[in-house]
C-alpha cells in the first residue's frame, strides 16, 4: 500500500512542476505581448484625430 502512495506522490509532484513551468512560460509570453501592444498604442496615439 505504501508503494502505491509513494508513486502517487511522485506523479503529483511531477504534474505540479509541469503545470508550474507551463504557467511561467504563459505568463512571460502574455507579459511580452502586452508590452509590445502597449508600445504600439503609444506610438500610434499621435495618428488619432478628434
Amino acid at each position: 500500500m505504501e508503494e502505491k502512495q509513494y508513486r502517487l506522490m511522485g506523479r503529483s509532484g511531477a504534474l505540479a512542476m509541469a503545470f508550474g513551468i507551463v504557467t511561467v512560460v504563459f505568463g512571460i509570453t502574455c507579459g511580452v505581448i502586452m508590452i509590445v501592444e502597449g508600445a504600439r498604442l503609444l506610438v500610434s496615439r499621435s495618428k488619432i484625430l478628434f
